[in-house]
C-alpha cells in the first residue's frame, strides 16, 4: 500500500510539473502577441518569427548544453567538466543540483527547457525594429547555452549565490534579471531605432500597431505565470500551491493597478500599454517572492512593481536614450531586480514547509534584521554584472563579425519585406504615420 501511495504521489506530481511546462511554454504565444502589437506594421512578420525561432533555438542549446552546465555541480561557478553530461546523456544522479527531487530528469528538463526559452525570448523585444534576425538567433544560441544557465547554476544549481544563501523562488534573478540586462546591452549595442530621437535627444512616439494583440498578449502571459511560479514547488502541495497562486495573482493585479495610477499621474492620462507592462512587472516580482512572502505582502511588492516599472520605461527613454520599444528592460531587468530585492524585505517568518524548497532567512521588515537582504544585494549585484557583461561583450562580437544592425533603408521600409519577404497583413495599408 505504501509503494502503491508513493507511485502516485509520483504520478500526480510529475503531471502536475508538465503541466505546468506547458503552460510557461503557452507564454511564447503571449510574448508573440505583446511584442509585435507594440512593433509597428512594417515589422510585425520579423517580431512573430523571432518569437517562433527563439523557442527552437533556446530549445536545442539548453539540450545539448545548458542543462549540464545549470544542474551539474562540478564547482560553485559552472556545472561542467567535461562532454560526459551533455545532451542529457546521464542518469538523474549526475546532476547533483537536482538530488532528492523525486520527479523523472525528463520531467524536470522539460520544465527547465521553457524556462530558458523565456529568458532568451526576453531580449527580443527590446531590440526591435532594427536588429538581424540571423544575429538575434546566434545571440540567442549563446544565450540559452551559457549565459543564462551559468545564472541558473549560481542560484538553481546550487552554485556559489545559493551557497552564501541568496534566494529566488522561480527567477526573479535567474530568468528576468539575466534576459532583462541582456536586452539592456543588446539595446546599448544596437543604437537607437531611425527618427525614435530629435538632434536634441528629445523623444519622438513610435507607437505600435495593435493595443488588442499587446493586451491579449498581456493576458495570455498572465495565465502562463501560474505556470512559471507554481512548477517551481516541482510537486503538488495543496497549501503551498494555493499561497502561490494567491500570491502571484495579487502581485500581477497590484502592479497593473500601480502602473495605471503612475502613468495617469505622470502622463495625464491611464495609459494602457503601461498598464499591461505594470502588470507583468508585478507578476516578475512575484517569481523571487511567492513562496515566501505573506498575501499581503505580495500586494505591497506587485503595487511598487507597477510604480517602478513606469518610472523606469520614462527614464530609459528620457534620461538615458535607450530604445526599448516594448518595456522589456524595464519589466524583466528592473522588475526581476525589485522582486529580488523584496524578498530581503518582506519574507516572512510564516512558511509552508516543502521539502523541495530551501527558505530564506527572515526580511527585515518582519524582524529579520538586514542578513536576508544584505544576501540578495549581493545577488542582484552578481547577476546583473555577469548578464550585462557576458551579453555586452556577445553583441559586440556579433557587431564586429556578422553585423547586428539592418541597413537605413531596411529599417525604413520595414524588416518584414528585408528580411523575410513578406507582409502581415498584404492588402491592408496602415492609415497613421505610426503604423508606418
Amino acid at each position: 500500500m505504501e509503494h502503491n501511495l508513493h507511485e502516485l504521489k509520483l504520478s500526480l506530481d510529475t503531471a502536475w510539473i508538465l503541466i505546468m511546462g506547458l503552460l510557461v511554454f503557452f507564454m511564447n504565444s503571449g510574448f508573440a502577441m505583446l511584442e509585435t502589437g507594440f512593433c509597428r506594421v512594417k515589422n510585425a512578420v520579423n517580431m512573430l518569427s523571432k518569437n517562433v525561432s527563439v523557442f527552437f533555438i533556446s530549445s536545442l542549446a539548453f539540450w545539448s548544453v545548458g542543462f549540464t552546465i545549470m544542474f551539474s555541480q562540478v564547482s560553485s561557478y559552472i556545472g561542467i567538466k567535461s562532454p560526459v553530461g551533455l545532451f542529457l546523456t546521464r542518469s538523474h544522479d549526475f546532476y547533483s543540483a537536482l538530488r532528492g527531487i523525486e520527479l523523472p530528469l525528463e520531467s524536470i528538463f522539460f520544465f527547465q527547457m521553457v524556462f530558458a526559452g523565456t529568458a532568451a525570448t526576453i531580449v527580443s523585444g527590446a531590440i526591435a525594429e532594427r536588429t538581424k534576425f540571423v544575429s538575434f538567433l546566434l545571440f540567442t544560441l549563446i544565450m540559452s547555452a551559457f549565459i543564462y544557465p551559468v545564472s541558473g547554476h549560481w542560484i538553481l544549481g546550487k552554485g556559489i549565490l545559493y551557497q552564501m544563501g541568496v534566494r529566488d523562488f522561480a527567477g526573479s534573478l535567474m530568468v528576468h534579471t539575466t534576459g532583462g540586462m541582456a536586452a539592456l546591452a543588446g539595446a546599448i549595442v544596437v543604437g537607437q531605432r531611425v527618427g525614435k530621437y530629435n538632434k536634441d535627444l528629445s523623444p519622438n512616439a513610435i507607437l505600435g500597431h495593435s493595443m488588442p494583440m499587446i493586451t491579449l498578449g498581456g493576458f495570455i502571459m498572465w495565465l502562463g505565470w501560474f505556470g512559471f511560479n507554481l512548477g517551481c514547488a516541482f510537486g503538488f502541495s495543496p497549501k503551498l500551491c494555493a499561497h502561490i497562486a494567491l500570491c502571484t495573482n495579487a502581485s500581477g493585479i497590484m502592479g497593473g493597478l500601480g502602473a495605471m495610477f503612475t502613468s495617469w499621474y505622470l502622463l495625464r492620462k491611464p495609459d494602457l500599454s503601461m498598464t499591461i507592462n505594470g502588470l507583468l512587472g508585478g507578476l516578475v516580482a512575484s517569481t523571487g517572492t511567492c513562496a515566501f512572502v505573506s498575501l499581503q505582502s505580495a500586494h505591497v511588492i506587485g503595487l511598487i512593481a507597477g510604480l517602478l516599472v513606469v518610472i523606469s520605461i520614462l527614464l530609459f527613454e528620457r534620461v538615458f536614450h535607450v530604445d526599448d520599444p516594448v518595456g522589456a528592460i524595464s519589466v524583466h531587468g528592473i522588475g526581476g531586480i525589485w522582486g529580488a530585492l523584496a524578498l530581503g524585505l518582506f519574507a516572512s517568518p510564516v512558511q509552508i514547509i516543502c521539502k523541495h524548497i530551501s527558505y530564506p532567512k527572515t526580511g527585515l521588515f518582519f524582524g529579520g534584521g538586514t542578513e536576508q537582504l544584505v544576501k540578495q544585494l549581493l545577488g542582484i549585484s552578481s547577476i546583473v554584472w555577469w548578464a550585462f557583461t557576458a551579453s555586452f561583450i556577445l553583441w559586440i562580437l556579433l557587431k564586429h563579425t556578422v553585423g547586428i544592425r539592418v541597413s537605413q533603408k531596411a529599417e525604413v521600409d520595414g524588416l518584414d519585406v528585408a528580411e523575410h519577404g513578406m507582409e502581415a497583413y498584404p492588402g491592408f495599408t496602415g492609415s497613421s504615420e505610426g503604423l508606418l
